[in-house]
């Protein structure tokens, strides 16, 4: 960029001064920044660039594995409501969340609770935080005391013990819900208290009925080592009046008893009632009684077949009975039937003997006839008719059948004696 050309009538006179440089002073100066301090680490120790980069490498090694050692503690942030927690207080305070593990909680590894105890000393040390923040100090020793409780195994206990944000609650009476989604983490949650370990699960709808038992047993049986000093009243420290000291202990041990008989009804309440809503005992039932059914079918297998044979007997002789019924009863029809035939042939056997004896003019001269006729009939009454089976009972030559003939025969040989 070029300036302008002055003025041609601009002269020495057109200048003029506005300031003037003030007196020179001497002033300390230091050198400062992250440059400086790599030059003056290489010149102490007397580093060349080399060797400084590679000690820089391993440093900056170190940190990241550092951070990834801590991965698992999570960069869980303290609400402000935590932090102005009273310390005065600190027992009602989350000593997980002020750890800043509430995700572990009691299922923390002492490793983990002494890394997060490291941590939050580096962010919450009140030395780095300033004048201006009034509850770092506080803050600071709840952290304290919660390391204090949580790396002692008794206290941790005591305080696991009560630790209300670790409880699970069941699902609500009466309402729809999946049975293993909603139980199982409840009996998870409950199982840390158990003196015998490993807890068994509660299963899937496909468990057995030996597994599905077993839990129940255990949760029936539960020895639990939950306790609840931590809720103790503070005993005061001072021996000047020592009834008042007695006095609170006694209380502390009531109160003890107390919370722990309540918890162990509540748990078997539970228990009972998942027992209950159980979607598997109703299986095992059914099973049960189809397997009672199966038992006792095979059980009556000799008398069922008993029965049926007696029962094919009797239906057998029955139908025989109702047969020889009806073979008695047709043949009684039969037999009347021909004795009806019978008599029928004899009165019609009867009109032919009569009719023949008139058709041939009584078998003589007509004189004869008025003398004949009264001894006809009791001579026709003389005999039987003929057989069923004799193949001459039939009518032939108009009339005229070998009866016909045997009566003739009879008639002719007793005509002469009526003569």
């Amino acid at each position: 960029m070029s300036l302008p050309s002055l003025p041609t009538n601009f002269g020495s006179e057109n200048f003029k001064a506005h300031a003037k440089y003030t007196a020179p002073v001497r002033r300390p100066v230091e050198p400062v920044g992250r440059y400086f301090l790599a030059h003056a680490s290489r010149a102490l120790r007397g580093h060349t660039w080399s060797e400084y980069e590679k000690i820089e490498a391993e440093k900056n090694v170190s940190v990241v594995s550092e951070a990834d050692e801590d991965a698992d503690l999570g960069d869980e942030q303290q609400s402000e409501e935590l932090l102005s927690h009273d310390p005065r207080d600190w027992k009602t305070a989350d000593l997980y969340a002020v750890m800043g593990i509430s995700h572990l909680r009691y299922k923390a590894t002492p490793d983990q609770i002494r890394r997060a105890h490291r941590k939050q000393i580096l962010n919450h040390h009140p030395d780095k935080k300033g004048e201006n923040n009034l509850h770092a100090d506080g803050f600071f020793k709840i952290i304290q005391k919660a390391v204090e409780t949580l790396q002692d195994p008794v206290k941790r206990q005591q305080y696991d013990s009560v630790d209300e944000n670790a409880d699970v609650a069941p699902p609500a009476p009466k309402s729809k819900y999946d049975f293993f989604e909603a139980w199982g983490p409840f009996f998870e949650a409950e199982g840390r208290f158990s003196k015998k370990q490993p807890v068994p699960s509660l299963g899937t709808i496909e468990s057995t009925k030996a597994e599905v038992e077993t839990f129940y047993d255990f949760f029936y049986k539960f020895d639990s080592w939950r306790t609840f000093e931590f809720l103790d009243e503070d005993v005061p420290d001072d021996s000047s009046n020592r009834d008042h000291k007695r006095y609170v202990e006694r209380k502390n041990i009531a109160a003890r008893k107390k919370r722990k008989t309540e918890d162990n009804k509540r748990l078997l309440d539970l228990v009972a009632r998942a027992f209950k809503e159980d979607p598997r005992m109703k299986l095992f039932k059914e099973a049960e009684k189809k397997e009672k059914e199966r038992l006792k079918w095979e059980r009556e297998a000799g008398a069922r077949a008993e029965a049926e044979a007696k029962a094919k007997k009797e239906a057998e002789e029955a139908a025989a009975k109702k047969a020889a019924e009806e073979a008695a009863a047709n043949a009684k029809a039969d037999a009347k039937k021909a004795k009806e035939a019978a008599k029928s042939a004899k009165k019609k056997n009867k009109r032919a003997i009569r009719g023949a004896a008139k058709d041939n003019d009584y078998f003589g001269p007509i004189a004869g006839k008025s003398k004949a006729l009264p001894y006809l009939a009791p001579l026709c009454s003389l005999y039987k008719s003929p057989a069923k089976t004799d193949p001459l009972n039939n009518r032939a030559h108009k009339g005229i059948t070998p009866l016909t003939f045997d009566v003739f025969n009879k008639f002719s040989e007793y005509l002469p004696s009526i003569a």
